[in-house]
Order: C-alpha cells, then sequence, then structure tokens
C-alpha cells in the first residue's frame, strides 16, 4: 500500500501531506509514514477533539493514545483544525469506498468537516482494504466530497480527472 501511494505523481510532488496512524482494523499506514518523515516531508496527523473535529499537528513519530483510544495521536504541538488547509494530499481512513469516490467514514463527521476545508486542487486519497471497495454507489449527503484515487493492496482507482 505505501508504494501504491508514493507512486501517485502528486504525492511525488507533495511538500506537505496529511495523513493518520492507522487503528487495528485499518490498513497499516506505518511504514507510509516513516518513508515520508525520512524523504523530509512535513506530514500533519490529526487530533481528535472532544466535539469530534480534527485538530492537526506534525508528525514527530512520538504517537501517544488519544481521544478515541484505539486511534494514536502525535505528541507535537497542535496547529489547529484549518491547518490541513497546507497539505497537497490527504490521506484519509474509510470503513468503504464506491468506484465513484463516495467515501463512508465512521460517522463522526470529523473527516467530512476537515475535507470541507480543503483547496478544490488538494488531492484525497482514501486507503482501505479490497473488501471495503465496492461496486455499487454508497450513501451520500450535500456535504460530503468525494475522494479522487482510492488504494487497496491489490489496485489503484483514480475517481476523478487529476493529472
Amino acid at each position: 500500500m505505501r508504494d501504491q501511494v508514493c507512486a501517485l505523481p502528486e504525492v511525488q510532488q507533495a511538500s506537505r501531506v496529511a495523513a493518520y496512524v492507522s487503528a487495528p482494523h485499518e490498513p497499516p499506514t506505518t511504514a507510509l509514514l516513516d518513508r515520508w518523515r525520512q524523504e523530509g516531508r512535513a506530514v500533519l496527523l490529526p487530533v481528535v477533539l472532544d466535539d469530534l473535529d480534527l485538530d492537526w499537528a506534525l508528525d514527530d513519530a512520538a504517537h501517544r493514545p488519544g481521544l478515541l483510544r484505539t486511534v494514536p495521536e502525535p505528541s507535537s504541538e497542535r496547529l489547529g483544525v484549518d491547518a490541513v488547509r497546507g497539505a497537497d494530499v490527504v490521506v484519509v481512513p474509510a470503513l468503504a469506498v464506491d468506484r465513484a469516490g463516495r467515501r463512508l467514514g465512521q460517522g463522526g463527521g470529523s473527516y467530512d468537516r476537515a475535507l470541507a476545508r480543503l483547496a478544490a486542487h488538494t488531492l484525497v486519497v482514501a486507503v482501505v482494504h479490497p473488501e471495503e471497495l465496492v461496486d455499487g454507489p454508497l450513501p451520500t449527503e450535500a456535504h460530503d466530497r468525494r475522494v479522487d484515487v482510492v488504494v487497496t493492496a491489490r489496485e489503484v482507482v483514480r475517481v476523478s480527472p487529476r493529472g
């Protein structure tokens, strides 16, 4: 999965990326985060707030349990909810994604709020297990932003007409 994400042209050109430390049920992101740190990229990681919105902090590789105990968070200084606007690429988790880029999250709206803050040109990549990429349409609401690329261990699906 790391290699598929890193092979995306937008990721290769990105100087600042936002991602997440995977929970046990999610595809692992550790190798991806390690690679980006080694390459010297600025990596933003989410910090879940009491209202389930996402604050952001630079990845310092020192992760600690967060508000949601299964989701590790960075221990570095918080940068605010708008810090994600500076990311060139945002990698998001999902329970499921369809081939049109509709994403089903955990239901708390955390990433919906974060994605609403992004510039239109920011590439959004969902990383899921192969069985979580579905053919049929997933339900959406007016505020939902579709992802641009879906990455599984078996395939990369570009769902928008980007470079």
